[in-house]
């Protein structure tokens, strides 16, 4: 079976959005996640988003911590899909 990995990156939901503010993980390395499930809490300038997942599969990374401040489009995790 051949395995692929999915870069989770961080959305810009708004023009003037350039960063966003991690408060809360919902999933853990290790974790299976389905298409569209929520995975983290982004604070941004003017709101609270939800990250979604891209795809389902199983979470082999996570690359910010609660708490950091992570610019538009970086990858933010790793989910392996087979």
């Amino acid at each position: 079976m051949l395995f692929r990995s999915i870069n989770v990156l961080l959305p810009q939901w708004g023009m003037g959005m350039n960063e966003g503010i991690f408060t809360k993980w919902y999933k853990s390395v290790g974790d299976d996640v389905s298409e569209n499930e929520p995975l983290a809490e982004i604070e941004t300038q003017k709101s609270s988003e939800i990250l979604e997942s891209p795809s389902a599969g199983k979470m082999i990374e996570i690359l910010a911590k609660e708490g950091d401040t992570i610019p538009v489009r970086s990858v933010v995790a790793i989910i392996e899909t087979n």
